[in-house]
């Protein structure tokens, strides 16, 4: 009887729990100055090689991008953004 219990609350708890948006990338309105995120640059697209760094400036203008969002990092770098690592 108390497994039933436990299981039927263990079940209501993870149906009901919000689920976790999926922040990729590929939406415009995900992606703001100052996030720490990583892009992917031109030249490194074949290998998937990953830059991390800071949001300087959003230079994609449509709200989404199959390829992800392209930015220019604090550092000068540009490329398009693969992962965000802080949503702050």
């Amino acid at each position: 009887m108390a497994f039933l219990v436990f299981y039927t609350y263990a079940l209501i708890f993870f149906l009901y729990l919000p689920e976790k948006q999926n922040m990729d990338g590929r939406k415009r309105s995900d992606v703001k100055p100052g996030m720490l995120v990583n892009i992917v640059q031109k030249q490194h697209q074949r290998t998937g090689e990953l830059t991390e760094g800071i949001v300087k400036n959003i230079l994609t203008n449509s709200a989404n991008h199959p390829h992800g969002i392209k930015v220019r990092l604090e550092t000068g770098e540009v490329g398009r953004v693969q992962e965000i690592i802080d949503e702050e």
